[in-house]
């Protein structure tokens, strides 16, 4: 397996695999220089799942937030529901939440009002925002310059295969790109071309595993170890080596994510 020293897995869910898995998992991603990672909220009524986590392993931090496809089911939560759990010194980011009109598991104006709370939340505690879209980049922009409009906040688009509109868009906005196994992806030619002009200081690596397991991997289960893999072929589209590329995206993990002390 591809090694870089340092990487972050900036979107994983570890909530996702059985307890008895974690030790292995979190070994393979020491193994291949993966130092730390953070476990991902999906459900707001599980936010105490990724405290333990993060609580339970040093190199684990965690967010909370909604899915979209959780919006339905999450309606009443609110920003101040959101505000009342991020004090804990693990809890590093708001979400994932965001849009996604390719599955639509919930109504669309739902998606949104979850959204815009999620944006306060963001807004009020610092603390960057995490951001799932798919199939809706043009209400994601509307939505994003809309809120940005109405005072700054972090955010993330993670595990991103949007168009470049929306990605520098995005950056110009102040936001951070996150580039999963797809990057590495046969078809992902124009995704690799993206990342070659996108601002380096912007850009980060997940594995969002257990899924979309990188290029050599695809069809085993993701795990955070296979960061490195997407790690490498970021290096390549920027012409950098893996060393670099660990070294750039872990400094712009921590320019982004301010709460994820080195400590942890």
């Amino acid at each position: 397996m591809l090694t870089a020293p340092g990487l972050i897995d900036s979107h994983c869910h570890l909530d996702f695999y059985e307890p008895a898995e974690l030790p292995d998992i979190l070994a393979n991603a020491h193994a291949a220089g993966v130092t730390r990672m953070v476990t991902i909220g999906t459900r707001l009524a599980q936010a105490q799942t990724q405290i333990a986590l993060a609580e339970a392993h040093d190199p684990v931090w965690a967010t909370i937030g909604t899915h979209p496809h959780n919006a339905a089911e999450e309606a009443g939560f609110t920003t101040a529901d959101l505000l009342a759990l991020v004090n804990h010194r693990k809890i590093i980011g708001i979400g994932e939440s965001g849009l996604d009109y390719h599955y639509e598991t919930a109504p669309r104006d739902l998606q949104a009002i979850l959204f815009r709370r999620h944006i306060a939340a963001s807004r009020q505690t610092g603390l960057p925002l995490v951001i799932h879209t798919r199939a809706a980049d043009a209400d994601m922009l509307a939505i994003l310059t809309e809120e940005a409009g109405q005072g700054a906040f972090p955010f993330l688009l993670h595990c991103f295969s949007s168009g470049p509109v929306l990605a520098h868009a995005a950056v110009a906005l102040g936001g951070y790109i996150s580039f999963s196994g797809i990057l590495t992806f046969q078809k992902s030619q124009e995704l690799r071309d993206l990342a070659a002009v996108l601002p380096i200081d912007r850009l980060l690596v997940e594995t969002d595993s257990p899924y979309l397991a990188p290029v050599p991997f695809r069809g085993k289960r993701c795990q955070p170890a296979y960061v490195a893999r997407t790690a490498a072929i970021l290096a390549e589209a920027r012409g950098l080596t893996p060393e670099a590329i660990a070294a750039q995206t872990t400094a712009n993990f921590h320019r982004l994510f301010t709460k994820a002390t080195p400590c942890g």
